[in-house]
């Protein structure tokens, strides 16, 4: 199994990103995605979340309604759309898989895991 990050990188504040992840080695219809993010000196922390079926999406409070988390069971894939970026968003961003279909917002939850992707936002 094999979760890869794309679609980081440097931005102003103000600006969007969005990070793509696709998941390889068997298919992930009906377990739930999340993505945590770590910034430098800090612990990794929970970012959004989005059930099996796409249905149900849960976020931070710190990015609510400015970030969104979708899928394409089809394609394997999560993405999460970053609009209106602060310089504390500055984090390396991971995915990760749920052991179940439903979106914990707590990484025991989560048994796959990405590399990360770096998302630097300048003031």
């Amino acid at each position: 199994v094999q979760l890869v990050e794309s679609g980081g990188g440097s931005v102003q504040a103000g600006g969007s990103l969005r990070l793509s992840c696709v998941a390889s080695g068997r298919t992930f219809s009906f377990n739930a995605m999340g993505w945590f993010r770590q910034a430098p000196g800090k612990e990794r922390e929970f970012v959004a979340a989005i059930s099996g079926s796409g249905l149900n999406t849960y976020y931070a409070e710190s990015v609510k309604g400015r970030f969104t988390i979708s899928r394409d069971n089809a394609k394997n894939t999560v993405y999460l759309q970053m609009n209106s970026l602060k310089p504390e968003d500055t984090a390396v961003y991971y995915c990760a898989t749920g052991k179940t279909s439903n979106p914990f917002r707590t990484e025991g939850e989560y048994n796959y895991w990405g590399q990360g992707t770096q998302v630097t936002v300048s003031s």
